[in-house]
């Protein structure tokens, strides 16, 4: 199959600056690598689904930088409506204009002009992905924060990849402005989900859908090393060791979580990093002898009441 852009993963095997951001390496399985292919062949957006903190978002800052793409982010609450992602009126500002201009306070040539263009305009992300001069990635995270609607309000806008500005249909605008905007180009669109609620079958349908799936082992201590710069040829025995029966720990603690902590928050990819930081600031020797008995700094991978009181049942 032969792809105009594909992802290879190989973009954020080191920590690069992206859009003033400094990121951390992302080493993607070879499914997820198909995945956002398939997704850029077929112009369908990539619903994501994993564990919190599994890497879903940053998928999305990996793909624009090894493609060199700028990035758009919608940020979903649960307050989010479906034309705020798009753009949306200054409705207030265009009532305050009209009476300075009643009262002769704003000239009526000016009053004219603005409302014959964007001025009132405010772009959302999508809005500005529809607009952006060359193809960009857009990321609509955690779509399942929102209310139940809001997939399906932006079923049309996606797939069609135009919307229309309700404020200024029927009006001419200046400088041949439209007030129907279709995508320049097409973004490349991914769409977070921890499952929150369950998304409509229309949305579901026009998705390539993945779901990430924790590493393993072998997997876990590539990463470990890639963010944290840990190279096997440069170690002490004792650091190698201390590597070794960390992952060996958090393995173990995983599968403790599944079995007696059931639907409970069981420790991800993203605090593993963080413990293995703290666990690496200390003398390797010292994190030996702690990880032989009580689990060192426990907050970092515990974060629910069930699990703590566990963890504090079996300390003592």
């Amino acid at each position: 199959m032969a792809f105009k852009k594909r992802y290879t993963g190989k973009g954020l095997l080191k920590a690069r600056e992206f859009q003033g951001e400094m990121l951390a390496p992302y080493l993607p399985s070879p499914d997820l690598m198909e995945a956002v292919n398939l997704a850029i062949h077929l112009n369908r957006p990539l619903l994501l689904k994993g564990e919190p903190g599994c890497g879903k978002s940053y998928l999305a800052k990996a793909v624009a930088c090894e493609l060199g793409l700028p990035l758009e982010t919608l940020y979903v609450k649960s307050t989010t409506k479906a034309r705020e992602a798009l753009y949306s009126y200054n409705h207030i500002a265009h009532l305050r204009d009209a009476q300075l201009a009643n009262t002769k306070q704003l000239d009526p040539e000016e009053i004219e002009r603005r409302e014959h263009s964007y001025h009132y305009v405010q772009f959302g992300p999508i809005g500005r992905a529809f607009q952006s001069d060359e193809q960009c990635v857009l990321l609509i995270d955690e779509i399942d924060k929102a209310d139940i609607d809001f997939p399906n309000d932006l079923l049309q806008e996606l797939e069609l990849q135009s919307f229309n500005i309700a404020e200024l249909e029927g009006r001419e605008l200046q400088n041949d402005l439209p007030s129907s905007i279709k995508a320049n180009n097409k973004p490349i669109v991914f769409i977070t989900s921890n499952d929150e609620k369950p998304l409509p079958a229309p949305f579901l349908r026009r998705c390539v859908f993945h779901r990430i799936e924790f590493p393993n082992k072998t997997r876990l201590e590539e990463i470990i090393r890639a963010h944290l710069k840990l190279d096997p040829e440069n170690e002490s025995a004792n650091e190698k060791e201390m590597v070794t029966k960390a992952l060996t720990r958090f393995d173990k603690l995983r599968q403790q979580m599944t079995d007696d902590l059931g639907g409970a928050k069981k420790a991800s990819t993203s605090e593993l990093i963080d413990w293995f930081k703290v666990l690496t600031a200390h003398p390797a020797d010292k994190m030996l002898q702690q990880l032989d008995g009580n689990l060192p700094f426990p907050g970092i991978l515990l974060k629910s009441a069930a699990a703590h009181e566990k963890f504090l049942r079996e300390r003592n």
